[in-house]
């Protein structure tokens, strides 16, 4: 009887044993992966310091190309465009130079660099340069919806007490769920315009790619109101071929680089139809047919006269020179890659680029 307690004792030892040792096991693995995780996680922060480093690195470079710029004239067959090159460059420090997987440490940088006098500035745009007016009719606007779109951004940008006849200010803005004040000062990101009267309920106005045709489909009818007058079936949404967001921008001097802009943008400079933006793009394709012939800033007046414009205004609304660049920068590092946004200044006559801002584009 003693010796079977005794093996029965000893059973319960080793089971008791044999728990122990799973949950040290257990234990064991799981302060493994604890540390193996914390390891990542730090190994992670520290990438993330060194992709932000790599971004400022980025930034930097582009700042050292646009000061290297030394014709009179920005346009598309630069370096900094992605060009090959104009004349003025293929002697200098920036001939054959490539904005592609520079190296920067064990790292690379790629960039990506847009002049924003391509567009109009939604900020500068009024009743002397019809910037707004002239963006809502090129790209069929229903004439009904035309001016409240346009006092309405004039009046989010414009400080002022009393709204323009068709547009709205604070007291229109306080009637929403939530309610919102008008900001009543300069755009910050184009995407405010979703906010303003006119555009909120027909935000394919804004963008037709990301808010029109399909995209719009299952909205409440409110978001599908008939533009009379331009071949819409009843409750459809128009079929905008581009948008505010393709034309305009928040950042630049407010003239239009004539070097720079597409066609849509041109037609927005007072004077210029479709045609003579046809034949301002010829101008830039020169004898080869590749876009990029420059036209000096100094004959910015000029181009456009031998181009069909008449309006002799039309010269105070364009120029052939950019100013404000928005650069994206690839940073790679090993496995790791992010895009990091920034917008250059370059003033007229300047050395110096400055830093307007950077961040990280999510």
């Amino acid at each position: 009887m003693k010796l079977r307690l005794h093996r029965q004792s000893a059973g319960v030892a080793l089971i008791i044993v044999m728990i122990a040792i799973l949950v040290l096991a257990g234990m064991a693995a799981i302060l493994a992966y604890s540390m193996k995780v914390e390891s990542k996680l730090a190994h992670n922060s520290s990438s993330d310091q060194r992709l932000v480093w790599l971004g400022r690195s980025g930034v930097e470079l582009a700042r050292w190309i646009l000061v290297q710029g030394r014709c009179p004239y920005d346009s598309l067959n630069q370096i900094w465009a992605g060009g090959p090159g104009s004349d003025c460059e293929t002697n200098g420090p920036l001939a054959g130079f490539s904005l592609n997987n520079y190296q920067v440490g064990d790292g690379t940088v790629s960039l990506t660099i847009v002049d924003l006098e391509r567009y109009a500035n939604i900020n500068t745009a009024n009743d002397q340069n019809k910037f707004i007016l002239q963006a809502l009719t090129l790209m069929g606007v229903d004439a009904g919806e035309i001016s409240v779109v346009s006092d309405s951004i004039q009046d989010w940008v414009q400080p002022g007490d009393m709204p323009r006849v068709a547009g709205a200010k604070s007291e229109y803005y306080q009637g929403f769920n939530p309610p919102y004040n008008c900001k009543e000062a300069p755009v910050d990101d184009m995407s405010e315009l979703l906010r303003v009267k006119g555009i909120w309920d027909h935000p394919e106005i804004y963008d037709p790619k990301k808010y029109g045709g399909d995209a719009m489909s299952g909205r409440p009818a409110a978001f599908q109101r008939h533009h009379l007058g331009f071949g819409n079936a009843p409750g459809s949404v128009p079929d905008y071929q581009f948008g505010l967001v393709d034309l305009f921008t928040p950042f630049s001097i407010g003239r239009i680089n004539i070097n720079t802009a597409d066609a849509n943008v041109l037609q927005l400079i007072p004077g210029v139809d479709a045609n003579v933006a046809d034949a301002i793009l010829k101008l830039r394709a020169g004898p080869d047919g590749v876009d990029g012939t420059p036209i000096p800033d100094a004959g910015v007046a000029g181009a456009l006269r031998s181009a069909g414009d008449n309006n002799p205004l039309a010269g105070n609304f364009a120029t052939g020179r950019s100013y404000t660049f928005q650069v994206t920068v690839t940073a790679k590092l090993g496995d790791y890659t992010r895009d990091y946004k920034a917008i250059l200044y370059r003033p007229p006559g300047g050395r110096s680029i400055e830093v307007v801002s950077f961040y990280w584009q999510k």
